[in-house]
């Protein structure tokens, strides 16, 4: 069902349907922003400069958490100061992601390394209300410590290891072994190629030829 709905905001949103009532190619607006080669640029040198910024600022915040730079100075302080540019960071990252996701999705749905991007921001996730929740609670006993306790370290140490796997998982998105072209055996059943090529079919057989 989620292959159907993204099929449909793919190839059919936006799209220009001739007198046979076919789908006419490259003309809907996913296909229109993948085509168009300036937008597209901008948008992914955007994605990645705000993921840059983005992931700097939470770098240091963890590494404080670690006991490794600004020891000196309160965590408060050091995550006060760089939130505001995170939040930016994220925001923007957000809304790129989301573009360029736009641009392709069903291929990205059932892209490998994109199940495991999605995989690992979920854990992000569950790190973020983990430390928010209950690590920060207590936040004012050991704030201005030079090295915070160890739950603290544990939140950091894996935030840096799930954010790297997710810049990693990215990066990897563009490469031909994840998709569902030629998959192995492991990627084709992870990534629900079967399903992919079963709801490209059926946008073929909906399309102009």
């Amino acid at each position: 069902m989620i292959s159907e709905w993204l099929a449909g905001l793919q190839y059919r949103l936006g799209a220009t349907i001739d007198t046979a009532g076919h789908i006419v190619p490259d003309t809907s607006w996913s296909a229109r922003l993948q085509g168009s080669d300036r937008l597209w640029m901008l948008i992914e040198g955007t994605h990645v400069l705000s993921l840059m910024l983005f992931a700097g600022t939470i770098l240091f915040v963890d590494l404080r958490l670690l006991g490794a730079v600004l020891r000196s100075v309160p965590v408060s302080r050091v995550a006060g100061s760089l939130l505001p540019w995170t939040v930016a960071g994220f925001l923007v990252t957000v809304t790129t992601g989301s573009a360029l996701f736009f641009s392709d999705p069903l291929e990205y749905f059932h892209n490998f390394a994109f199940r495991l991007k999605a995989l690992f921001l979920l854990g992000a996730a569950v790190n973020i209300f983990w430390f928010h929740f209950r690590v920060q609670a207590n936040r004012p006993q050991w704030d201005g410590a030079e090295v915070p306790p160890r739950a603290a370290r544990i939140s950091a140490a894996t935030s840096l290891a799930v954010w790297f796997a997710v810049i990693v998982a990215g990066r990897y998105m563009a490469y031909d072994w994840v998709k569902c072209m030629n998959p192995g055996a492991l990627v084709s059943e992870i990534a629900q190629c079967s399903t992919y090529d079963a709801t490209l079919a059926e946008i073929d057989a909906e399309t102009a030829q």
